[in-house]
């Protein structure tokens, strides 16, 4: 195993998208997701999911398809229109053939018609997820304005080409896996060193300055917050 590949997939957390008018249902779902060890954000109609998808890196967009404002089908549309190829599952009480072909030709990767169970969901949700894995036009990484290539293992902030060492590669990816959560030092440690964290230690710290140095010294917006005590975080600094 190369020295970058710490990563296992099947260990990462996952992203997801809900977009639904139904406040009953979409909170259900969320809280099964959770306990599912996802991350959940959530919005209320079409237009405001649209937003959030086109400023955030999901691991899958889970939208119902009567909405307000914006439906499912134009949602999938317009996100397909500027380049986002997240997966996305559309959820509808149409079960009519004719509908989930309109779905899928709208640029949806899978369709579940109501009601579902939640494992079937569950199931499909992952499916996606390791389905986009192996497609190298999705392999890549993005927040703000960072963006991490996994086929050519090229980093950039803001167009610029950063050149990474091995671990600050094996940072930033962590990270991006995992943006605004507050991560652990005993975290980073486990995942990116594969070892137990030593309290006496300054490498995760020493490693932190290296990757700060290359992608936020002489940029207004600082993307990598310390928590004092805690950890560290990926999040665009509001100053």
């Amino acid at each position: 195993m190369q020295i970058y590949d710490y990563f296992k997939y099947e260990s990462k957390i996952m992203k997801i998208l809900l977009i639904d008018d139904e406040a009953k249902i979409i909170q259900s779902l969320k809280k099964g997701l959770e306990e599912s060890v996802m991350e959940v954000e959530l919005a209320f109609d079409g237009e405001a999911g649209r937003t959030l998808a086109e400023n955030n890196t999901y691991n899958v967009i889970v939208s119902d398809i009567i909405m307000p404002k914006v439906n499912g089908y134009e949602l999938v549309k317009s996100l397909r229109a500027i380049g986002n190829e997240t997966p996305i599952l559309l959820l509808s009480a149409l079960d009519a053939i004719d509908e989930k072909v309109v779905g899928l030709e709208s640029g949806a990767d899978d369709y579940l018609s109501k009601p579902f169970a939640f494992q079937e969901l569950l199931a499909r949700i992952k499916a996606l997820d390791r389905r986009n894995v192996g497609k190298s036009a999705n392999n890549v990484l993005k927040y703000a304005d960072i963006e991490l290539n996994m086929d050519t293992r090229q980093f950039y902030r803001a167009g610029q080409k950063i050149d990474l060492t091995p671990k600050e590669y094996a940072l930033i990816e962590y990270f991006l896996r995992n943006p605004e959560r507050v991560i652990p030092k005993v975290e980073l440690a486990e995942k990116v060193w594969e070892i137990d964290f030593v309290t006496n230690t300054n490498v995760i710290e020493v490693y932190m300055n290296y990757l700060r140095n290359k992608m936020d010294k002489g940029y207004d917006k600082k993307l990598i917050q310390t928590q004092f005590g805690v950890g560290y975080m990926l999040m665009l600094s509001q100053d």
